[in-house]
């Protein structure tokens, strides 16, 4: 024991206290160590300064009692670390003691964290292996071996090993262990069979804590619980976010938590939970080792105080167990099997061995029991180690005692290489340190009784069975839900199902009557059935007679079946298919209506026009669908002052509303030429018309004013293609003057242009129906046009035909196409 400058003690000859000097801390000072106090009086008034003297004092003999106390725990370790190398290298303690002060000074290590060094790697257990990876990379600046974390370790150990109950093994690693990681408090749960905790030990928590939490009921979410969960190392780093009760939460609301389960040889004892006064960061893998190794100390010390329940306990009392188990399985008709754990060399679950098999057990692959008993689970069920298998359902009833049911589980065996995969309903208990697998393979005239059942309700279809000779009923559950009977009302009788049903179907239900009790045959009828709470429903009801061995009429039975849904499917079918009739035949007058207006106005093969100083041919192709009758429209007028009115247009849309709206402008135009205004002013005026006295009707249009005498052409452009003339071998567009579609806008101006013709030139005016098409651009549809168009031939009406047969548009849409001959 190191002194301090301010202890008023003489110096040891040995830093190392003795057992007496310890014994001598704990109680009076000793009088060679001890200076007498000088006697001097002290009034009364100097009763507070002889108590603060007397607080220093008994402080100072804490610190000593606790140095002491580790200085011993520190001789122990050196002790141990002596008689190893007794055994390993054959000497007496005394060379041992030499041997390890000499190793001590050659490694330049403390002799205490040497002789854990020495502890550690004689030893093979969890701590060893912890241990190991703290010396490896040991802080040897530390002057003092005792801030080593494997030295902390071995000495958890040493106190844990050496309490006489589980409160003393929680205080040890708490100061000894945890303290130095920061951790302020430590609570060990003893897992029981029925999930429920029980604090075991705690340290750092009040007592009124202590005594709130001694116990918690099974499926009680606290931070302990999340071991047992999930069977593993969890962390909660804020009580506050995590939002789980826990011991101690009020002293330290947003502390972190860190739990880890307790078990040895595959089975959960309990759970250790460590407290820190401030959240959690993540931990390195060295501190979590460390923590996992606690835990499983935790565990050896539990199950001492168990251990008629451990693995580790007498044959004798193995055989006890197993022999309660066996009878037990005996008297049960499911198949049952008693399975045992099945260690590894490190104490680890590896498997179960199939103890004892009861007198009713099935095989999913029909081998007998000799064959089984003794072997191993997963070599009998190789198919059940699969992720969230059987096997991971045994694991886990065996760790936490928690009791499983799961119904339709796979069984799985393998006959040769094939698979044979069998559905049973599960249970799996545990039984001291054993297990039992109860399984009940669903018998196959059940499954189809239960499929049976589950059909009928989905298809709302109720049976019934009627003796006619003792006149005994028999309903089924469903039968009872489609009449609106309770279960307890008497079935309703053959004879009697007309004074349930609506009055207009007793003749049907009549006529059913007798082919199936008088003919004796099977029939069927659909009926309205009014039941008890006012509901009106639709039932079809199919029956056919059971006769004896003479002949005779014996019992009906049958099934009825709700068709309410289906009944008012067909009603609204039947209205939907009157409803699309009927807009049919209204889109079919529509149409009929508007392809014989354009047909008024537009014959589809007009006769050629002869005009002075012109010669004009139209040819006309309306839509294939008359459906997509459009508003293509062509018109040509000598008016009063001479000029020759030549026009085109389209009206979007299709139908009777865009043939009208076609007539509309076709006539507004022609009253408007008779004015003498020139084409621009005409199209202006005609936009007024589409954009005022119309229905948001839009369209296009090119109007044209030719003048015989001098062979000019006026024309303008409301969005429209610009017509084509054809001189010679050669054919070019007009240019796009400005000009938007009619209807547009309210007021618009448009662009006009005067082109002087030729005798012999041909003037080609169209609707878009002539070019356009779905996948080219019209530029390139316009070319396609001027190359038919430039082509010879023999009269203008040819060359028409020829334009409209080479055509590219691919769009079925109606097509206007004037040709003008100046003579």
């Amino acid at each position: 024991m190191n002194t301090t400058p301010d202890e008023h003690t003489a110096s040891q000859p040995d830093t190392t206290p003795t057992p007496a000097a310890g014994n001598a801390i704990l109680g009076a000072a000793h009088p060679d160590n001890e200076k007498p106090l000088p006697h001097r009086s002290t009034p009364r008034s100097d009763a507070g300064t002889e108590a603060g003297r007397l607080a220093v004092t008994v402080e100072r003999l804490r610190e000593e009692a606790l140095e002491a106390q580790s200085a011993a725990d520190g001789r122990a370790l050196v002790e141990l670390a002596k008689g190893i190398l007794v055994g390993q290298l054959g000497c007496g303690p005394a060379e041992a003691s030499r041997q390890l002060g000499k190793l001590a000074e050659q490694s330049g290590a403390p002799l205490l964290a040497l002789a854990v060094d020495v502890i550690n790697q004689a030893a093979r257990d969890r701590v060893s292996e912890v241990a190991q990876d703290f010396l490896a990379t040991a802080v040897t600046e530390h002057t003092s071996a005792e801030a080593a974390p494997a030295v902390r370790l071995r000495t958890a150990e040493s106190r844990a090993l050496a309490a006489g109950d589980t409160p003393a093994v929680a205080t040890a690693l708490l100061e000894n262990a945890l303290a130095p990681l920061g951790a302020h408090c430590v609570a060990i749960w003893v897992a029981g069979a029925d999930s429920s905790l029980t604090l075991a030990g705690q340290a750092g928590f009040t007592a009124e804590d202590a005594d709130r939490w001694r116990y918690v009921p099974p499926e009680v979410a606290t931070c302990a619980r999340l071991a047992l969960t999930h069977r593993e190392f969890s962390v909660v780093a804020s009580l506050s976010k995590a939002s789980l009760p826990t011991i101690g939460r009020r002293q330290h609301p947003d502390g972190g938590r860190i739990v880890i389960p307790a078990g040895t040889g595959g089975r959960i004892r309990g759970v250790l939970e460590i407290g820190w006064p401030q959240p959690l960061a993540p931990q390195p893998v060295q501190i979590i080792r460390q923590l996992e190794a606690l835990a499983e100390l935790c565990a050896h010390t539990l199950e001492e105080q168990s251990p008629d329940l451990t693995p580790a306990a007498s044959d004798a009392a193995h055989h006890a167990a197993l022999a309660e188990l066996t009878d037990l399985a005996d008297h049960l008709d499911d198949t049952v099997l008693v399975l045992a754990p099945v260690l590894d060399t490190n104490g680890r679950l590896a498997d179960f061995r199939i103890h004892h098999l009861n007198n009713s057990f099935i095989d999913p692959a029909g081998r007998p029991r000799s064959m089984i008993t003794g072997r191993h689970f997963l070599e009998i069920y190789p198919a059940a180690a699969e992720s969230g298998g059987l096997y991971d359902q045994l694991e886990r009833v065996y760790a936490t005692g928690e009791a499983c049911q799961a119904q339709r589980t796979a069984l799985t065996t393998f006959v040769g290489e094939v698979p044979l995969t069998t559905v049973a309903d599960v249970r799996i208990s545990r039984h001291g340190f054993a297990l039992l697998l109860i399984w009940k393979i669903e018998d196959e005239k059940a499954r189809l009784a239960n499929l049976l059942q589950h059909a009928q309700r989905l298809g709302r279809v109720g049976g019934f069975d009627q003796n006619m000779r003792t006149g005994e009923i028999s309903w089924n559950e469903q039968l009872f839900a489609l009449f609106g009977l309770p279960m307890t009302a008497r079935p309703v009788p053959l004879e009697d199902l007309a004074a349930h049903a609506h009055d207009h179907d007793v003749n049907s239900i009549g006529r059913f009557l007798r082919t199936l009790l008088h003919s004796q045959r099977e029939s069927s009828v659909e009926f309205r059935l009014q039941r008890p709470d006012g509901i009106t429903r639709h039932i079809r009801m199919v029956a056919e007679p059971v006769l004896d061995h003479q002949g005779r009429l014996y019992s009906v039975r049958g099934a009825c079946q709700d068709v309410s849904s289906q009944h008012w499917t067909e009603v609204a079918l039947a209205a939907t298919r009157d409803q699309l009739a009927d807009t049919e035949a209204e889109s079919a007058d529509r149409s009929r209506l508007a392809l014989q207006l354009q047909h008024a106005i537009m014959p589809p093969a007009p006769a050629s026009l002869e005009v002075p100083g012109i010669r004009i041919a139209v040819r006309y192709r309306p839509a294939e669908s008359e459906s997509l009758v459009g508003g293509d429209w062509y018109d040509s007028v000598i008016l009063p002052n001479g000029r020759i009115l030549l026009s085109v247009g389209d009206v979007a849309g299709h139908g009777i509303q865009a043939a009208t709206g076609m007539v509309a402008l076709r006539n507004a135009l022609r009253g408007l030429a008779v004015t003498g205004a020139g084409p621009a002013q005409l199209l202006a005026w005609l936009n007024s018309v589409a954009f005022h006295l119309t229905s948001h009707l839009t369209a296009t249009a090119v109007c044209g004013l030719f003048d015989p005498k001098t062979r000019t052409l006026q024309w303008a452009r409301a969005g429209h293609l610009p017509p084509v003339l054809v001189r010679g071998a050669q054919a070019h567009s007009f240019s796009l003057t400005a000009g938007i579609l009619l209807g547009a806008l309210p007021n618009a101006t448009f662009a006009e242009e005067e082109v002087q013709l030729e005798a012999d030139d041909i003037l080609l005016m169209y609707t878009d129906g002539l070019v356009e098409r779905r996948d080219i651009a019209v530029t390139d549809s316009l070319a396609q046009l001027l190359t038919v168009a430039s082509r010879p031939a023999d009269t203008l009406e040819k060359r028409l035909d020829s334009v409209l047969t080479y055509s590219a548009s691919d769009t079925d849409d109606d097509t206007c196409l004037i040709g003008i001959e100046v003579r």
